[in-house]
């Protein structure tokens, strides 16, 4: 019931991140909505480590469920990847802003607003 329901909040913040991505047309909100993104597949991995009435993987004599601990090392190094993958990001978007006066992407490809 639990999973269950952290993985439909997963898929509507994924939902969320997806429409900001595709719809806006300013580079700074399509970085945001990349980020939501991120956020939602970091929530997908802990919701697949939890299980009922388990604990921490230390091994004592009075438990026999454990929590995989496997999932959590993956979404600790999502959030890494997803910070690199952000800063770059608004660095191009910096950069683009510099040479272009605009972060808007249809300015930028010569489209008309």
């Amino acid at each position: 019931m639990i999973q269950a329901a952290a993985y439909t909040a997963a898929a509507a913040v994924f939902g969320i991140g997806l429409y900001c991505v595709l719809t806006n047309r300013d580079m700074i909100k399509i970085c945001v909505g990349m980020s939501i993104m991120e956020s939602a597949l970091v929530l997908v991995l802990v919701a697949l480590a939890y299980r009922p009435d388990a604990t921490a993987p230390v091994l004592t004599a009075d438990h026999l469920a454990y929590v995989d601990p496997l999932p959590h090392a993956l979404s600790l190094t999502a959030i890494v990847i997803g910070a690199g993958v952000i800063s770059v990001a608004l660095a191009l978007t910096v950069i683009t802003y510099r040479r272009y006066r605009t972060t808007d992407i249809r300015r930028v490809l010569g489209r008309k607003p």
